[in-house]
């Protein structure tokens, strides 16, 4: 294979091994087979036209007009001219997957589903990234700073992707780099042959080592390279901001150090808690009519967040299916215990947009139109296409389901499978939350009686407060700064309790939705932004997935918990009472928290509490995603600058393949200015006035160059004499081979300072600075002259000749 065979196939690997970084934030991951065939396709291409070979930008064009093609034929092929040339209709196909991909970032937890607009980006940053990586390595032969959009395409997967199976994407992103740059190195050495050996090798040409088994000097550099890209690799992702919201995080996280408390992050479709409750008006998201005796326990649920890493909850990827007519029976409820079928009927406000639909748990009928989805698992419905809650009206059929203590305490132990996936909880959770629940829960006799101590030290016995103000924060140590700290909202509460209940052996999980709301004149029940909440879900076999209400002063406390069953009034003043209609309307209320002169003022379009309800509010643009990825680059980039346009200014002089004999004369002088640099970037300052056998006599002396490095530069001064002062010039040969050896022998002969300098920071990048003042000049010159030539003539026609009268 050749040596742009070999590049080429570098490129593809080194590019297919970064993006397996982006495996984790999709399941299934299905889309990085596309990628891999369009990214094979684009390099198929690029090998081609070199081969013809064409300009370079030629090159590109077809490789990027290639691809154009070949994405038109798989995500818009209906839409494009004869199924794969993209017209207008086919960039509005195009258009719309971006959007919609936008908004599955947003809404959906890591790993989100693939969908055919999140399969879009991420195909098309793979095959952007390889286009790149191509052109940089192979089209322009620099492997190195290929290696600049590797390293963003990783360094932005492994921070979204929340460390999961880190080290091996890392490994495999690094190894591909490596192996492309060993590539580039294989691809050079064998084409200096002699230069870096001195002495005939007992190894085939190119391998990098000399006869006595030395490394030389091109390939421990491309070693050192490496470890520092590696090292890199690492740091990056470390000081990459946390991206939060949607598919990056909650959006109600913040920074936690400097705030009075803590909590686990929610990684969750829904809002930010926080922000809802922090509202300074109360805005309807909600109305509906119920036929329940009771309704202070009829929390409308939204999610379950079922998987806890310590630092997250979230909910997990499940099928989901059409919504049937009768939704199964709950799991883990037993028919002996007593359960009443209540009717509802909801209408969403016009400004409320989430994914996931409002209704008690757990229900067993539902009545909507539109697209919606059923999630067995969670006993959820769910958006599908777009769809969401906008001015929704709908019924729900649900059990009030009331268990006495009794039952609850003689709960037999859950399912295996069930036990082993929701008491999970990762090592990293801090020793004194177990401890902490063990202390709590100190003479319980049963698993009942265990969460019921949890729960009545959160809300009543333990001395928290209720906190809206408390700051949101992130880490493996948020709970125990939340239970030193004693004050919090709900989140911290049902988070918190949820997770000790796992560490005691009991099923856990966290819901999130809205507390039943506030009965209103008509006998509706008026639910608000203010009413979100979250509360933890514990399984009791017989029973099924149980409340229980941590918070203190929110909600009310189910009356299964109670030591005296009280009247049924709610605990929290946002709690409704009993006041319900006792039969459902016909049809929803359509009633609105919207007066007319709210109406006329425009106050009832999208307001800041229901954009914070909207599941697409917590999404991070896709612009500020390549905002990242252009600022990693960079930030890497400007460090590099002087070493790209050095080794760039190193390729044009002794690059240049001229026949004639001023192209060859030019070529010797190019190579003679090259040396001088490469002294100069070692500590050697040039002195022009000195002619070429005293520099050369000079570069030797001061540069301590000696055997076959020190010949090369006599040997390239006579060179420049020949082309200077011959009668007839002979322009010297193998003077790229020359320059490699001088370079060699000042990289032997100078220190590890030395030689950093020479290469990240080379002392001849100053000539970018006299270059820029010379051309600032020249432009300065030739606008004075202009200026002056315009005003000379400005002044010739004012001053007109006077004529006289005769």
């Amino acid at each position: 294979m050749s040596g742009r065979g070999r590049l080429t196939v570098g490129a593809f690997g080194a590019t297919l091994t970064a993006s397996g970084a982006l495996l984790p934030l999709v399941k299934p991951a299905t889309w990085i087979f596309t990628a891999a065939l369009l990214l094979a396709l684009q390099s198929g291409v690029g090998a081609l036209t070199r081969r013809v070979p064409v300009a370079r930008p030629l090159t590109i064009t077809a490789q990027a007009v290639v691809t154009l093609l070949a994405l038109t034929l798989v995500f818009a092929r209906e839409e494009a001219l004869l199924g794969v040339v993209p017209g207008p209709a086919a960039f509005a196909r195009f258009a719309a997957l971006f959007q919609a991909g936008a908004e599955d970032v947003g809404r959906y937890a890591t790993p989100a589903p693939d969908t055919e607009g999140i399969r879009l980006m991420l195909v098309c940053g793979v095959v952007a990234i390889g286009l790149l990586v191509d052109t940089l390595a192979v089209t322009f032969r620099a492997a190195a700073p290929a290696g600049l959009p590797l390293l963003a395409l990783y360094s932005v997967a492994a921070g979204l992707s929340g460390g999961d199976a880190s080290w091996l994407w890392f490994l495999l992103a690094s190894s591909g780099y490596l192996l492309l740059l060993l590539a580039e190195g294989r691809d050079r050495l064998s084409q200096w042959g002699r230069v870096f050996g001195g002495a005939p090798r007992t190894g085939r040409q190119g391998s990098g080592v000399s006869e006595s088994g030395q490394v030389l000097a091109p390939v421990r550099t491309g070693r050192r390279i490496g470890v520092v890209a590696m090292g890199v690799a690492l740091v990056v992702p470390l000081a990459l901001p946390g991206l939060t919201g949607g598919l990056f995080g909650g959006p109600g996280e913040g920074p936690g150090a400097g705030g009075k408390g803590g909590t686990i992050s929610a990684v969750n479709p829904l809002v930010s808690i926080q922000d809802n409750l922090r509202q300074p008006e109360d805005r309807e998201v909600l109305r509906y009519r119920t036929n329940a005796t009771d309704t202070s326990g009829m929390y409308l649920r939204l999610v379950a967040l079922d998987q806890f890493d310590g630092t997250s909850w979230k909910s997990s990827v499940r099928p989901i299916k059409d919504v049937p007519e009768l939704l199964p029976w709950p799991d883990g409820l037993g028919q002996d215990v007593r359960a009443q079928e209540v009717t509802s009927n909801f209408v969403a406000s016009r400004t409320y947009e989430q994914k996931w639909l409002p209704m008690p748990y757990p229900a067993s009928r539902v009545a909507i139109g539109g697209r919606w989805r059923f999630e067995p698992a969670g006993r959820m419905l769910v958006g599908d296409d777009g769809q969401n809650t906008k001015g929704a009206e709908y019924q729900v059929t649900s059990l009030d389901v009331r268990p006495t203590a009794e039952q609850l305490g003689a709960a037999s132990a859950p399912p295996q499978k069930l036990r082993s996936e929701y008491t999970r909880v990762p090592d990293s959770l801090p020793a004194d939350v177990r401890s902490t629940a063990l202390t709590v829960t100190r003479g319980a006799r049963n698993d009942y009686e265990r969460a019921v101590k949890l729960q009545d030290w959160f809300a009543r016995d333990g001395g928290f407060r209720y906190d809206v103000e408390v700051e949101s924060g992130t880490g493996v140590q948020a709970i125990s700064r939340f239970l030193r700290q004693k004050e919090g909202f709900c989140v911290h509460f049902s988070f918190s309790m949820a997770a000790m209940a796992r560490s005691l052996g009991i099923p856990a999980r966290v819901a999130v939705g809205f507390m039943p709301g506030t009965p209103q004149a008509d006998g509706t029940l008026s639910v608000g932004i203010r009413d979100a909440h979250a509360w933890p879900e514990l399984y009791f076999e017989g029973v099924g997935w149980t409340r229980f209400e941590p918070t203190p002063t929110r909600g009310s406390t189910p009356e299964y918990t109670r030591d005296q069953s009280p009247t049924g009034t709610p605990t929290g003043p946002a709690q409704p009472s009993a006041s319900a209609s006792a039969q459902p309307s016909a049809a929803p209320s359509a009633s609105e928290s919207c007066s007319p002169q709210m109406r006329r003022q425009g106050d009832c379009g999208p307001d800041p509490a229901a954009a914070g309800a909207s599941s697409d509010d917590g999404g991070v643009p896709p612009l500020t995603v390549v905002l990242i990825v252009l600022g990693v680059v960079a930030l890497l980039g400007l460090p590099l600058t002087p070493l790209l346009w050095r080794t760039r200014v190193r390729a044009r002089r002794l690059g240049s393949t001229g026949r004639s004999a001023e192209d060859a004369a030019a070529r010797t002088l190019a190579a003679w200015q090259e040396l001088n640099d490469t002294a100069w970037d070692h500590g050697v300052v040039p002195d022009e006035s000195q002619t070429p056998r005293r520099t050369a006599a000079r570069v030797v002396r001061l540069g301590g160059l000696d055997g076959e490095a020190a010949d090369a530069v006599h040997r390239v001064a006579r060179a420049v004499e020949q082309v200077l002062y011959a009668p007839r010039p002979r322009p010297g040969t193998g003077l790229a081979e020359e320059i490699a050896l001088v370079r060699a022998g000042f990289h032997a002969a100078a220190g590890r300072r030395t030689r950093l300098r020479a290469l990240f920071a080379p002392r001849s990048a100053a000539r970018v600075l006299w270059a820029a003042s010379a051309r600032w000049a020249a432009l300065t010159d030739v606008w004075s002259s202009r200026r002056r030539a315009l005003t000379h003539r400005l002044t010739t026609l004012v001053r007109r000749p006077s004529r006289g009268e005769g």
